[in-house]
Order: C-alpha cells, then structure tokens, then sequence
C-alpha cells in the first residue's frame, strides 16, 4: 500500500504518537510519501527525521496508486490538505493533534488501531460537497475550492457591506452587514454554525447561506439546495471586500462578482465505524456535559 503524508506543523505533545506513526508505517511495509515543506519543517524545527518513500508538492507529485492521504494536524490542515488530493480522487485520513477536530477526528490514542482497520478495510468512506467560486472580472474568471466556506465580509472596521445576493440569477436579498457565509454540510459546524446557522448532516445536500451582523434583525440564515447557484455582487465604501476560501483570505474589487455553486466533484473522508456524525456532535460540541441535560 501507498499512501501520502501531509501537515504543516505540529504540537510538541504529538512527536511521540507522529514518531509512534511513522515506525508503525515502516514495520507495515507501506510506502509513504510526504509534503516537501512538513518534512523540511520536521528536520529544521522538530529534529524529526522519518524514513519514507519519496516527497511531493502537489497532486502532480504523487504515484496514481496512493490509497489514502493522512492528514497531520487539526481541521486547517485537513482543509489544506483536500487541496492537493487531486480533486478528492484520494480519501483523507484526518488524525486530530489540534484541539476540536470535526474533520481530524482520529485522536492521538486511536492512530494504531486506526492503521490497523484502514489495512483491513473496515472503514467507511463519506463523500463531502465541495464549493466552486468563480471569481468573475472582465470576461475573466478565476475558480477556486472549498470544502467548509466561501465568506465575504468587509474590510473596514467601521462600515458594513452590502451584498446583494441572486439565486440562479433571481435576485434573493440585498445583505447589509458585516458579511455573508455560504456554507456546505461540512462547513455548518465552522463558521456558519458561530453566527447562527444551522447543522446539516454531512450527506445533506444542501448549502446554509447565513449573514455576519446583519442591520436587519429579521435577516435569518437559510438554507437552499446545493443545486442552485449563487452569485454574489458587493458594494461598500473603498476598493475592496474580503473573500474567505475556508483558511485563506484575498481582497476582490468591488466590481468582481462572485459565482458559488456546487463542484463538479466530491471529496472522499475516511471514517472509523465506531464514530458516527452525531457521537462527533456531541463528543466536540460537549452535548451532555452539563448533568441537568
């Protein structure tokens, strides 16, 4: 078996179960292939020298026969990492040295059981919608991923935007506010779910559009099939707003239109068959912990 390592730095309370990993990887004979920059980070910063197969630095670099793609870190790795899973073609392994973890969501004393069921196949496989932006310029376009968000909020601290927002090309709302979040299933329990919004299972086809402040008090999230299209045209004082793509930010002129719609293709997440979406719910979000409940 093939599989592909990626991270971009880790906690020092994981080199044990990173190390543990890595002489597990050997003594199963698989091959491995990492991120050129985690493994020069591991060598500069952490004295963390694993023996592997090769080094990659995009989907370009990898054999066609990876299985999986283990994802190092908390869920901003995992995002990052579905980046260059060549369009999700490769399922993602997420094991959780971070803190929350919807997505890395194999805890550090899990990995060797885990390794052990991935080998076996008793694992499930999920499917995630991914969200495509168009980012729309002078009969140019530029297109973009995201497996959580797609957000756009202002720039200046002080004014809020307006954004007027179409549904396959029908006029919804005009958002004036602080920003606007589309959100896939995935992405309801990120940023969308800390304005407000609601949870969606991930198999839901459908996306959460939730606004950030609104002047409006009666200005809701909604949720709309993940069929539609969206477009997204922003006003407000200055040049520029803030585009969000799930961990990475850039500022688009006001006159650039945002088109958001559903990706032609899904990525593959790896799940253990004793976690389930809703033990996940309330492992992360701590459901029960207060004893009147």
């Amino acid at each position: 078996m093939k599989i592909a390592l990626y991270g971009q730095t880790v906690n020092p309370e994981f080199f044990e179960e990173l190390l543990g990993l890595f002489f597990l990887l050997k003594e199963k004979q698989i091959e491995s292939f990492i991120y050129r920059p985690f493994l020069e980070y591991l060598h500069m910063d952490c004295g963390i020298y694993p023996e592997v197969t090769g080094q990659f630095d995009d989907s370009n670099d990898l054999p066609d026969d990876i299985s999986y793609m283990f994802s190092l870190g908390g869920d901003g790795t995992f995002l990052k990492s579905f980046l260059v899973a060549k369009n999700g073609s490769i399922p993602l392994v997420g094991i959780n040295s971070g803190r929350l973890g919807f997505l890395s969501d194999i805890s550090r004393d899990e990995i060797d059981s885990a390794v052990s069921d991935i080998l076996a196949g008793d694992i499930l496989i999920d499917e995630r919608t991914v969200l495509e932006l168009e980012i729309v310029s002078n009969k140019q376009s530029v297109f973009q991923y995201a497996l959580n968000e797609i957000a756009v909020t202002k720039l200046d601290s002080s004014s809020m935007i307006n954004i007027h927002t179409y549904m396959n090309d029908e006029f919804l709302n005009t958002y004036w506010a602080d920003g606007l979040i589309i959100a896939t299933p995935t992405g309801s329990t990120a940023y969308s779910l800390s304005v407000g919004g609601p949870i969606l299972t991930p198999d839901s086809e459908n996306f959460v559009i939730s606004p950030i402040a609104p002047h409006n008090l009666t200005v809701r999230p909604m949720v709309v099939p993940d069929h539609h299209s969206i477009t997204l045209k922003v006003e407000g004082r200055g040049l520029h707003f803030l585009a969000s793509i799930d961990s990475k930010s850039e500022p688009i002129y006001f006159t650039e239109s945002l088109l958001i719609r559903k990706a032609p293709f899904k990525v593959k997440t790896i799940r253990l068959k004793d976690h389930s979406f809703f033990s996940t719910l309330r492992n992360k979000l701590m459901w029960g912990v207060d004893k009147r409940n």
